[in-house]
């Protein structure tokens, strides 16, 4: 079996649109004799599920490609998925460009598709391929050069009768100017990184007595991420919607924008939703949006793909340019869903010269035909702990089924690891319906059908958005999350029958491993012998966020008869009728009142995890370790212990040993995934030692501030 063969076994069905005719070089939306040049080779400059991505549109139309790896990728599935593979070798080879190009032209590949991220927006790489023969997959490196400098677009936007949004872009970069200028626009303010996206180098700064702070911080970010920490100034709208237009530009000066999509719902300043069309959006003004996309392309000579995007002002109805991304976006299946094209296919047609597929009036007819899409962004992240990155390996995957209507582009597989090295998005979830009610519903069901255990996710997450009744109503704005905290972060208790499948699976799946290995009494295990005798499990809901206190429920259990059990939990006694099956991690139970069908994954090496999916959610258990047994192993008491969430490096260290600080209060700013997270307080109390000073490299889990306890002492 071939690697390709092997990963389309493997992973879960993309559907991507397809034209009712057969592409090729020749055709176009008018008749042409036009000498193009038809791709046969293209070497795919990035990794995960984008990499995948370009691959399976290529392979549609016979065209060989060559993708790259670097150790940590080696058993990925981008990296399996073509037999012509290049191991770049350490983490950071993705942004080598001119090693890139070499592997290029030593496989014989005529052009480089570069994805999103790394290089795609690097006007120097798309120059050098140019200059190397070697064709560029996206836009001319003038038009890259001209909109990545966010203030030299901004000028070109103006002069263009683009609107935008007012702010301070001069070069002029001194901290106490960048200050002055943000006291004349007037607070709250958005710091941004002139070089900056995807919300790195973003700050949003409401008072004069943070600025400094928060540019600091602003600027760090944009230096790992960017190699540049120039900041531009601009007016915060604070009902503000993120609506982008799709444009698409060829070599023949014809120009087209293929709807727009709605990206309100982010935390991070990180897209997690996308919709298209926009909602609750009066025709006239997505008409202009359109119009002044294109006005924007054609301002620098566009070609290829790339996407407008722009902040629309709720409370006054309107809307400013506020940067181009020279690109395809990672939400571009929302558009692929409601034109029925594929946008891979587009930059291919117009990499070998072609003209665009459609005309504008084309577009708009495929538009007003296929409904609403919206995307969902499934990211290995915990949302309770400021949606920092999460990693580990998936232990368990299972998706919803792929159709018409459902897509998943994904770049993991069970098995894989979600590492710190790079994003930790683990796949892309694209629904479609007639329209946005019937669309919001399909991605609610399938949601309730994706289970990943293994790292923490986002996934129960995106359901409470997607059902939260002002997104239901279409009533977004990019500050959606923080004004809907107390409903989306809301804890929702444990049901007795869901810690019962637990002690239940637990048992079950003890037993045998009882009979593979040896016999080896749990340190939950209490009364083993020949009579039946009761189980004690200690249960406790995980939540790493230090808001929550995490309480240990003791649920009895006693096997009375085969596939029959007595649970005890507090004060409520029930029987049960239990079938497990170890294949599937699969347990059946009928209660006296209902019937329970629950998926269990335990994992023993991390902190006795359990992780249980039934009817449609996700529940994140672990067993207690009794005092007895932490005592008697000699485990460190780490109540006192502030520590690390996930592999990064300490940036900088807030406190000193001996200070007093309060709850909430920055400890340590850490890196990691280029993405910086500030470690606060969760507590009341006094530093009594800082375990990891900046610059240093912490494992997860390890512990960075340590606090005396009550009586004075660690």
């Amino acid at each position: 079996m071939s690697s390709l063969t092997r990963l389309r076994a493997l992973r879960p069905a993309t559907s991507i649109p397809k034209r009712s005719r057969r592409w090729n070089s020749t055709t176009t939306t008018t008749a042409t004799n036009e000498a193009i040049e038809p791709l046969k080779s293209i070497l795919i400059a990035n990794r995960g599920e984008i990499a995948l991505r370009v691959g399976k549109t290529a392979s549609q139309y016979g065209i060989r490609t060559t993708t790259l790896y670097t150790d940590p990728d080696r058993h990925s599935q981008h990296a399996l998925s073509s037999p012509f593979a290049v191991n770049l070798g350490s983490t950071d080879q993705y942004l080598n460009g001119e090693r890139i190009i070499q592997v290029a032209r030593e496989h014989g590949c005529q052009a480089i598709h570069p994805g999103y991220g790394f290089l795609s927006e690097n006007a120097a790489f798309a120059k050098a391929c140019t200059d190397a023969g070697v064709k560029f997959i996206g836009p001319p490196y003038k038009a890259i050069e001209a909109m990545g400098d966010k203030s030299r677009s901004k000028e070109i936007m103006i002069d263009a009768g683009v609107p935008c949004i007012p702010g301070y872009h001069g070069a002029e970069q001194d901290p106490q100017h960048l200050e002055k200028e943000a006291a004349g626009i007037g607070y709250p303010v958005l710091l941004k990184a002139v070089k900056g996206g995807g919300g790195k180098g973003m700050r949003i700064v409401m008072n004069a007595d943070e600025f400094q702070q928060q540019l600091e911080s602003a600027k760090s970010e944009a230096r790992s991420s960017f190699g540049d920490d120039i900041m531009l100034v601009e007016k915060y709208i604070t009902t503000p919607r993120h609506i982008e237009v799709q444009v698409f530009a060829d070599k023949h000066g014809n120009c087209v924008a293929l709807g727009e999509r709605d990206c309100s719902i982010q935390r991070r300043h990180q897209k997690i939703l996308e919709e298209s069309p926009a909602p609750n959006l009066r025709e006239d003004v997505r008409q202009d949006l359109w119009e002044k996309a294109r006005q924007a392309a054609l301002a620098v000579g566009y070609e290829g793909a790339g996407t407008v995007e722009f902040i629309f002002d709720n409370d006054s109805g309107e809307f400013f340019f506020m940067e181009m991304n020279t690109r395809l976006q990672v939400e571009h299946p929302v558009t692929e869903m409601v034109t029925g094209e594929d946008l891979v296919r587009w930059q291919i047609i117009v990499a070998e010269g072609g003209r665009l597929p459609l005309t504008q009036a084309e577009v708009e007819e495929q538009i007003k035909k296929r409904g609403h899409a919206i995307e969902a962004r499934i990211y290995a992240e915990d949302p309770s702990m400021n949606f920092i990155p999460s990693t580990g390996k998936l232990l368990h995957l299972r998706t919803p089924p792929a159709s018409e209507s459902v897509r998943i582009d994904a770049g993991f597989v069970e098995g894989d690891e979600v590492s710190s090295h790079y994003d930790p998005m683990i796949a892309k979830l694209i629904v479609s319906g007639p329209d946005r009610k019937a669309a919001l519903q399909k991605m609610v069901t399938a949601l309730e059908q994706y289970e990943i255990a293994g790292p923490v996710t986002n996934i129960e997450f995106i359901k409470r958005v997607c059902i939260s009744q002002q997104f239901v109503d279409g009533e977004v704005e990019t500050g959606y999350i923080p004004k809907h905290r107390d409903e989306l972060f809301a804890i929702e208790p444990v049901e007795p029958e869901v810690l019962a499948q637990a002690a239940v699976g637990l048992y079950e799946s003890e037993q045998i491993r009882r009979n593979q290995k040896p016999p080896i009494i749990p340190l939950q295990t209490i009364g083993f012998g020949n009579a039946p005798q009761p189980r004690m499990f200690h249960i406790v809901e995980t939540s790493s966020d230090p808001q929550v206190q995490n309480q240990s429920v003791p649920v009895q259990l006693l096997k009375t008869a085969p596939n029959t059990y007595q649970l005890t939990i507090a004060s409520d006694t029930f029987t049960t009728t239990s079938t497990f099956n170890p294949t599937t991690h699969t347990l059946t139970s009928f209660f006296p009142h209902t019937r329970l069908e629950t998926t269990l994954i335990s994992d023993p090496s991390n902190n006795n995890a359990l992780t249980l999916f039934t009817r449609g959610r996700q529940y994140r258990l672990h067993l207690a370790t009794p005092a007895w047994a932490e005592k008697a192993l000699g485990l460190k008491d780490l109540a006192h212990s502030v520590l690390a969430p996930m592999p990064c490096k300490v940036l900088r260290v807030e406190v000193s040993e001996g200070d007093e600080v309060k709850k909430n209060q920055p400890l340590v700013v850490i890196e990691s995934m280029k993405m910086e997270t500030v470690i606060r307080s969760p507590q009341d109390g006094r530093v009594s030692r800082i375990v990891h000073r900046a610059g240093e490299m912490v494992k997860a889990g390890t512990g960075l501030v340590e606090f005396e306890g009550e009586d004075g002492k660690e």
